[in-house]
């Protein structure tokens, strides 16, 4: 534990009710996930997936989810609540500054150089949009990722860190199989998936969700 942070209890911020289809992939699994495989201590308390008022969005300029807080201390941005969460545990970040340098650039390369392709490219997916450019700059990007992790396990630090906990989940969205076969990455992201501490995370938002849906029905 960094003894530049308080032992003040997080807080994960979620939706207190999402359609099926997002269910297992709300951006709050990542702060989840980071929490358990640290070992740190943290609630769900939620915010209205409908009419978002003034109180999210003095949180969450941009109206979403997640957002984290710790004691006083209030983050939106599931980019900026992992770097936080890291600079609370080791197991999430190495404190040498090779490690931790090589941790912060593919942390970022997750958000800037995959997701920004990914997300957009799910969203033309799901609603039947199809966008040829879009979906071969993403291709591109597999490519990329594809000939780094033919040539190692982990991203950083020869070790698990929270850049592969964000790049996996990155990547899990792109329905990597979709374009062609890429072992090395499908491989990554089973191995890093396969981990305890992702399982819970899914199983407990899943839940979190489904109970919601009882919670609905009795007020029908």
């Amino acid at each position: 534990m960094d003894g530049r942070y308080s032992m003040s209890e997080l807080i994960v911020w979620t939706y207190d009710w999402v359609p099926e289809g997002p269910r297992g992939f709300v951006r709050d699994i990542r702060l989840r996930w980071a929490c358990e495989e640290a070992g740190l201590g943290y609630s769900v308390r939620t915010v209205p997936f409908s009419g978002r008022g003034i109180e999210h969005l003095a949180r969450q300029p941009f109206g979403q989810v997640p957002f984290l807080s710790d004691g006083e201390l209030e983050l939106f941005e599931s980019g900026a609540g992992l770097l936080h969460l890291a600079r609370k545990s080791e197991k999430l970040m190495p404190r040498d500054p090779v490690g931790e340098a090589q941790t912060l650039q593919w942390t970022i390369a997750a958000l800037n150089s995959l997701e920004m392709v990914t997300v957009p490219w799910w969203f033309l997916e799901v609603t039947g949009a199809k966008d040829n450019h879009l979906t071969g700059w993403l291709e591109s990007r597999l490519g990329h990722m594809e000939n780094v992790l033919k040539e190692r396990e982990w991203l950083a630090a020869d070790r698990f860190t929270v850049a592969d906990l964000l790049m996996a989940d990155v990547l899990r969205v792109a329905k990597v199989r979709s374009f062609g076969a890429r072992p090395a990455t499908e491989s990554y992201v089973t191995r890093i998936t396969d981990r305890p501490s992702f399982k819970k995370a899914q199983a407990d938002q899943v839940a979190h969700f489904a109970a919601a849906d009882k919670a609905r029905s009795r007020q029908a």
